[in-house]
């Protein structure tokens, strides 16, 4: 007794339970609420009985299976008031849908390890796949408590069934299961089959699909287990990794069947992330199951959910295959929405599983006809059998035009719902009678654009490429081209007009932008030079029509602007002369002209002022807006101006060249008075016109005037005394003074800002020159030209790219247009020049180092510089012929050696100081010994490269 006194205490005693009463005529009851759940400390558990029919309760314990295990239990008890004994069958299902869960949902296991009853017949176990089944005797007259050891923490559903009533309905949801698993596995085949047919990257997506839901079919109704015996934990694994499969087979549908690589990359890099994500769920279900699933059933709501946005979102762009799908994928949505139901509990039904796995297959079905009328549409026109009309159907398809069809007839015009999707106007706006699109025209082009129809109408043959603009919902325009022809029927007369609208509106926009760029200047937005030109022609021609109208020009040049390029360099010199532009531009009016001329030059066309006293308040304005300091990189920037000012003359300015040479010829009286000046022409300014200022006003005419012109002194190879090549000059033709050189104007072309365009244009005359002289002689090494760079401006950005382009055009052998810069030019900044310096180089420009010895070098520099020619100053080889002695000459001459470089000595006058710089080892030579400068027609006869000669 002691033993068995410590026995029962070693378990707290549970109170009695309530017994369910058990009818011949119910044939199924639900016992899961009728339950009582404990937890034991111990291996035994100690249950007080339901009250038999004597009113008496009883102590039972009940051991554990195995000794030190600490189970869960369930009580229960039932009731037979009958006279006869009762057979029912216990079951509880191991895996049920309804209840399971989302986050570690449960995946089933067997729930009941062992059952016990207080008294009569013990309860037999019989097998069955999928639940765990006791055959439990209840006799006459009696409540018997059962107690059942449970495998896990719980058991969600717990029903007693009559025996036959249990076999009918296992024997019906078996039919069912195999009628859908067979429908399953047919479709699964047959869009396999569709798969090896066509190649197409949408069949082995569904038919995966179709095979993901077989698989995750014969898990839930367990086919797999009758075919496959599986253990329990196995059976949990497959379950977790068909739920993953499912969710990326359905991925991968999507992704393939909308195309959506096609529509954004981005859209494939995601879809691969999810899949390499849903692969570790795979590999996760044989570690941890329920986690796995878990996050399983959130990717297939988020793919169905994420999936009929995209769908809705490229339906609306007109994408045919998703709008085909929308019905499909709207099932699917509110499939998972009532699988989400299930899995929280919200639908506890026993026919809404297999209700739900019968869904799934039917949405499988559907998208497998989706696949097949993918598969099978446009047959001929795939084989290539279409007609002449079917081929222009799809031209006209893929070429982006849409169609536009007037019938005349009936006076209805027909256009391609893209225009008015386009234009934001609603379905059918643009057609209706030919006026109403008509309207739709800018004003500008209706007329022309409904007389071009017109002539077609009237003339019956021909054809139209017309430009118009269409207003748009928002009254913007768009520029569109239309291009038709009419149709003539039986009677001769157009019963159609029809063609294609294509939409140009980008062309159109860069046409003007082009336009624009050609009379504006590119830095600060202003009219160009030309376009000033062209409106004080119309402004003086305005004049002479109203004497009232008294149109006055204003030059303003920056004093001194050179210095604030080298200060700030050439981005700061240029935000500089943005911001005075701006400056200048708020004080103008609406009838008023401001344009750049120049680098640093502008000019103005004053139309808002008559008086010449209020021209010049205007002028004095200008010139304080000019000198108010401008801060660049936090630092104050002092600016002055020169400004001349040209007043109208009625009886003199008839034409806008005199008129501009008046502005600037008292600009340069400004400038040589010291500048920050404001000066008004008078007569007495014109006189000396041979000056330097005076120079300066006709050196920005004389390209045009084609007074500058490029002649060719030969550089001679001291080796065998031929003709290694040219150096191109510059000349000046002027009218009044004779030739000039370019030492008397390249300070002036400077401070005008032409020493560009003169660079420019004998750079191009040398390059065609030498073109043509390569191209005629075939000689190793080339002959080459040379161009001088006098001016530390030209090393721009603007001037790289004029030298590619002339390079370019020409063809001319790298390296053997060579452009020539002075050592002191190079030297005022030799970081920056041997920056400029490389990137000529590599061009295909060489480069030759001019003046060599005549200031201050430093030999670490002039290794960094990228030079292949030395030419040493005239002043060397002067004193070689009156002293003989050679010593400097000689070192330059080795050091340029040392450096890889080419020697030219510049002014050898007689045939005794070539010979003595043949001797130093000098390589060319060039001087009045040689012959003078030629034209480039002696120049083509000197080498022997006339088209005759050639």
């Amino acid at each position: 007794m002691a033993a068995l006194a410590a026995l029962l205490g070693a378990s707290a005693p549970a109170s009695a339970v309530d017994a369910v009463r058990v009818n011949r005529d119910v044939t199924a009851i639900d016992l899961t609420s009728a339950i009582e759940r404990y937890r034991s400390d111990g291996d035994v558990i100690q249950i007080s009985t339901a009250p038999g029919t004597d009113g008496i309760v009883r102590r039972i314990a009940v051991r554990a299976r195995e000794a030190g295990t600490r189970p869960d239990w369930i009580v229960f008890a039932l009731t037979n008031d009958g006279d006869e004994q009762i057979d029912r069958l216990l079951v509880a299902p191991h895996f049920l849908l309804p209840g399971s869960g989302v986050i570690w949902p449960d995946l089933g296991a067997s729930r009941i390890a062992a059952i016990t009853a207080s008294q009569g017949i013990r309860p037999d176990r019989l097998e069955e796949p999928g639940a765990d089944l006791f055959l439990l005797t209840l006799d006459p007259g009696t409540t018997v408590t059962f107690v059942a050891e449970l495998r896990g923490p719980d058991v969600p559903k717990l029903l007693l069934f009559e025996r036959g009533v249990y076999r009918e309905k296992q024997n019906g949801l078996t039919l069912y299961k195999g009628i859908i698993i067979g429908i399953a596995g047919l479709l699964a085949l047959f869009l396999t089959v569709i798969f090896v047919v066509k190649g197409a990257l949408i069949f082995p997506a569904a038919a995966a699909l179709a095979w993901a839901v077989l698989a995750y079919a014969g898990i839930d109704f367990g086919f797999f287990q009758r075919v496959f015996p599986l253990a329990e934990d196995a059976e949990r694994i497959y379950r977790a990794a068909a739920e993953a499969i499912l969710a990326a087979t359905l991925l991968v549908f999507l992704f393939a069947y909308l195309n959506l690589n096609r529509w954004h990359v981005r859209y494939g890099h995601v879809t691969l992330l999810w899949l390499a994500f849903l692969a570790g769920l795979v590999a996760l279900a044989v570690v941890d199951p329920p986690v796995a699933a878990g996050v399983a059933r959130i990717s297939l709501a988020a793919v169905a959910g994420i999936g009929f946005i995209l769908v809705l979102h490229l339906a609306t762009h007109g994408y045919d295959r998703a709008v085909m799908l929308i019905p499909t994928w709207l099932l699917l949505v509110v499939w998972v929405t009532a699988a989400g139901f299930t899995v929280l509990g919200r639908l506890e039904s026993d026919l809404v599983a297999p209700a739900l796995i019968g869904g799934l297959v039917l949405i499988v079905m559907l998208i497998g006809f989706t696949v097949m009328q993918h598969a099978f549409s446009g047959g001929a026109l795939a084989h290539g059998s279409a007609s002449e009309a079917e081929r222009r159907a799809l031209a006209l398809s893929g070429s982006g035009d849409v169609v536009f069809d007037w019938d005349v007839v009936s006076d209805r015009v027909y256009v391609s719902p893209e225009v008015e999707t386009l234009l934001g106007l609603s379905r059918g706006a643009l057609s209706g009678p030919a006026r109403d699109f008509l309207d739709a025209i800018h004003p500008f082009d209706r007329d022309r654009s409904g007389a071009a129809l017109d002539a077609l109408i009237e003339q019956r043959r021909g054809r139209i490429a017309q430009d118009f603009r269409l207003r748009a919902a928002q009254g913007t325009y768009h520029w569109f081209r239309l291009k038709a022809r009419p149709v003539v029927g039986t009677d001769g007369e157009a019963i159609r007009i029809v063609g294609t609208l294509s939409d140009v509106t980008e062309n159109k926009t860069s046409e003007e932008r082009l336009l624009v760029d050609a009379v504006h200047d590119n830095l600060t937005g202003l009219p160009n030079r030309q376009l000033f030109e062209d409106r004080l022609d119309a402004a003086l021609a305005f004049a002479a029509q109203d004497p009232t109208l008294r149109p006055a020009v204003l030059m303003v040049d920056l004093d001194r602007f050179k210095a604030v390029n080298e200060a700030a360099g050439l981005a700061g010199g240029d935000a500089i002369l943005l911001t005075l532009a701006r400056r200048l531009g708020r004080l103008l009016r609406p009838q008023d002209t401001l344009a750049r001329m120049a680098g640093d030059a502008f000019a103005v066309i004053l139309l808002s002022e008559r008086d010449p006293e209020r021209v010049m308040a205007f002028a004095e304005m200008m010139r304080r807006a000019l000198s108010t300091p401008v801060t660049h990189a936090e630092r104050e920037m002092f600016l002055t101006a020169s400004i001349g000012v040209a007043l109208h003359d009625q009886t003199a300015d008839t034409r806008r060249e005199d008129v501009i040479r008046k502005a600037e010829i008292a600009i340069a009286h400004a400038k040589r008075q010291g500048g920050n000046r404001i000066e008004i022409f008078k007569p007495t300014m014109q006189t000396g016109r041979d000056d330097r200022l005076a120079l300066a006003a006709d050196l920005r005419r004389a390209l045009e005037r084609g007074e500058m012109k490029v002649e060719f002194h030969a550089v001679v190879r001291l080796e065998d005394r031929t003709v290694a090549g040219f150096e191109a000059q510059l000349r000046w033709d002027h009218p009044r003074l004779g030739r000039l050189s370019p030492a008397t104007f390249v300070t002036i072309a400077e401070e005008t800002g032409t020493i560009a365009s003169l660079a420019g244009f004998v750079l191009e005359r040398a390059a065609q020159e030498l073109a043509s002289w390569q191209a005629a002689l075939d000689v190793d090494p080339p002959i080459f030209a040379s161009v001088r760079l006098p001016s530390r401006q030209l090393l721009r950005q603007d001037f790289l790219g004029e030298v590619k382009t002339v390079l370019a055009r020409t063809g001319v052998l790298p390296g053997s247009l060579k452009l020539e810069l002075a050592e002191s030019l190079v030297m005022e900044n030799p970081e920056y020049a041997a920056q400029m310096l490389a990137r000529l180089r590599d061009l295909g420009a060489g480069l030759s180092l001019d003046e060599f010895g005549t200031g201050y070098s430093s030999l670490a520099y002039l290794q960094r510089f990228p030079f292949d020619t030395i030419r040493i100053d005239r002043s060397f080889v002067r004193d070689l012929a009156r002293s003989g002695r050679p010593s400097i000459l000689r070192a330059i001459v080795r050091l340029a050696g040392e450096l890889g470089m080419d020697v030219v000595a510049e002014g050898a006058e007689t045939e005794e100081e070539a010979t003595a710089l043949a001797d130093l080892g000098c390589d060319y030579a060039q001087g009045p010994v040689f012959g003078v400068p030629m034209t480039p027609i002696q120049a083509r006869r000197f080498i022997g490269a006339t088209p005759e000669a050639a």
